[in-house]
């Protein structure tokens, strides 16, 4: 059985207060992950993400929520109770209930867990499929850093639209070198993560019998379509002698781009205008970052304690 998620209701949140909230269509298919997850009635759960900028916003949810929850949400209730009974009687609006409250704290708890979830390679992998096109390779690249820099784990990459071996016209003799040229970069941009190409086919892909064509294309007879076929996490914390080092897989970033900083328990890295908080573990919440360098594609931090 393999269970394909569609954004549905949320039942138990008013309609009206959930109105209010960016990206509420990505929260109602984090509930539903979490909502299999915890009650184990699937064999693989299969997501078919929307376009970059959406994907993006929908791996950042837990994060920014989490911190919205931690920094800002306790705020709120709090001064909310003690202005509502005076600001309700001249406000030129309705002040939120504290239901609204409660019923933020249950969406919140409904989501606990999926972050981890997400982030364990063993049970989520991210398949980024892209066409052998500048343009399109770049995007593909933003999304590759924005996954690795949100913990997810990129276990292979597709590329659609191969001009197939039977193509002999020399009308396509120019574009099949320029696709030549850029399939070498994906290669050698996405390594050591497995590159699969499909080819150009002559219809479009659609119906089963057109999906079963695309599937051997991709497949080998016998291979597991499902099997996880990369551990490594984007991030890592490591014990060194005398300090410690966070390590993130940070592909494509070049050094001027890269930006971080320490707030609080967190370390907060920047790439352009792409930002991550990384939490850190109990043993490593007090350090600073002394040093960092960036190196075949790995950010090395290393965190120390702050002078006295």
């Amino acid at each position: 059985m393999v269970s394909v998620l569609r954004t549905t209701g949320i039942g138990d949140v008013e309609a009206e207060e959930l109105a209010i909230l960016p990206g509420m269509e990505e929260l109602s298919a984090m509930m539903h992950i979490n909502e299999y997850r915890r009650e184990q009635r699937y064999d693989v759960i299969v997501l078919d993400a929307a376009p970059t900028a959406e994907s993006m916003r929908f791996v950042s949810m837990p994060t920014t929520l989490d911190w919205y929850m931690k920094h800002i949400f306790p705020f709120q209730r709090s001064f909310l109770k003690v202005v509502r009974p005076v600001a309700s009687r001249v406000a030129p609006f309705e002040l939120p209930s504290d239901s609204y409250f409660v019923n933020v704290q249950k969406l919140f708890e409904r989501l606990e867990g999926v972050d981890e979830l997400m982030e364990d390679p063993q049970v989520t992998s991210v398949r980024l499929v892209t066409n052998p096109e500048r343009m399109v390779l770049k995007e593909t690249q933003r999304a590759f850093v924005y996954f690795s820099l949100h913990g997810l784990t990129v276990d292979w990459v597709m590329v659609n639209r191969v001009l197939p071996e039977a193509v002999s016209d020399a009308y396509f003799d120019e574009w099949r070198a320029w696709q030549n040229h850029i399939l070498a970069e994906i290669d050698e941009y996405f390594a050591p993560v497995p590159v699969k190409r499909v080819p150009l086919f002559s219809h479009e892909v659609l119906g089963r019998e057109r999906l079963e064509e695309l599937a051997r294309a991709l497949f080998a007879p016998g291979e597991d379509p499902a099997a996880v076929t990369r551990l490594e996490r984007p991030y890592t914390f490591e014990k060194r002698d005398g300090y410690y080092e966070v390590r993130l897989l940070l592909p494509f970033a070049a050094k001027g781009e890269v930006g971080l900083f320490k707030k609080g328990d967190e370390l907060v890295v920047e790439i352009g205008t792409l930002r991550r908080h990384i939490g850190l573990p109990v043993s490593m919440a007090a350090l600073t970052p002394s040093r960092a360098k960036l190196d075949n594609r790995i950010l090395t931090v290393e965190m120390k304690e702050a002078p006295l």
